[in-house]
């Protein structure tokens, strides 16, 4: 999974992050921390959950980015691996059901002229897997996917930020609390995901190399980067990956111990209200940002 994530590095790319614009970026990074945050309070003070790393583990993984987000978070605060298959079993029961109902909403509900970028922008702020963002997209057109796909990759950065908070929190607070022992600054670091920085190396690279390209010809950067060696090999070996990682997560889960997880149905209750905070949030936002504080960017996506 560590080198599946670092793959995905590749595919965010400064130059289409950028064409977004500040609208894009405000989205996805204001409301991700301010979902997660909203939906770990809820955890903890209303459904009264348990555990304290579930918890956090769903709340990245419904925030940010699914499975991606889920793992790293898992790692920052050793979550079981119980814990970490829940996580993503809610995800993609979740990613499945929003990849088809969410197009089908916006045609229905959102005005024609806004279905594209509104749409766009609502789906890639809140479908967790970047692959079903770009399916759900697509079922609206190349705009709205476009849009879908690179609101996602602004909030796939997050992934190593929330991943370092997280790490910060355990160390420094909860684990604190649990055994009465205060541990260094240096346990951060030790806790920390290190893929992640494999992860930023992976898109500066590739977005150095986009931006070379197209300097040379205009067009370059995308044919040889992104539909070139990031489209034909990396997603083919980022799935592979992908697929290897969640059936070895399959062979070390012990069943018994997951259903202590989700007896009383928090976990679930968790998702779904904390998925509910997202749309609405999500919806708001992008329609402020496109449409009353940057409309000029419609016209330029």
């Amino acid at each position: 999974i560590k080198t599946g994530l670092v793959l995905l590095g590749a595919k965010i790319l400064f130059e289409k992050i950028i064409t977004i614009g500040t609208a894009g970026i405000f989205v996805a990074w204001v409301v991700t921390p301010t979902v997660w945050l909203v939906t770990y309070w809820f955890g903890q003070k209303v459904l009264k959950m348990q555990s304290k790393r579930l918890n956090a583990t769903i709340c990245s993984d419904m925030s940010v980015c699914g499975v991606s987000a889920a793992i790293a978070a898992a790692s920052a605060c050793k979550a079981k691996k119980e814990e970490l298959t829940l996580a993503v079993g809610l995800s993609m029961v979740f990613t499945s059901i929003m990849m088809l109902v969410m197009p089908i909403t916006i045609k229905a509900f959102i005005p024609v002229d806004k279905q594209l970028i509104l749409g766009g922008a609502w789906m890639g702020g809140t479908i967790d897997a970047t692959g079903a963002v770009v399916a759900a997209g697509a079922f609206l057109g190349d705009k709205a996917m476009y849009v879908a796909a690179t609101i996602k990759m602004i909030q796939n950065v997050l992934i190593g930020v929330i991943a370092f908070f997280i790490a910060v929190y355990f160390t420094t607070k909860v684990e604190v609390e649990e055994t009465g022992h205060k541990v260094g600054a240096l346990e951060v670091w030790f806790r920390f995901p290190k893929f992640v920085l494999g992860f930023i190396a992976a898109s500066i690279i590739f977005s150095a190399f986009y931006s070379i390209f197209n300097a040379q010809v205009s067009g370059l950067g995308n044919a040889m980067i992104d539909q070139g060696i990031v489209k034909g090999m990396g997603d083919l070996f980022r799935t592979w990956f992908f697929s290897l990682s969640f059936v070895s997560i399959g062979l070390s889960t012990n069943f018994k111990e997951l259903k202590e997880e989700i007896k009383g149905g928090k976990p679930f209750i968790l998702y779904i209200c904390g998925q509910s905070f997202n749309l609405c949030l999500t919806l708001v936002m992008a329609y402020i940002m496109f449409y009353v504080v940057f409309p000029e960017l419609t016209a330029t996506i």
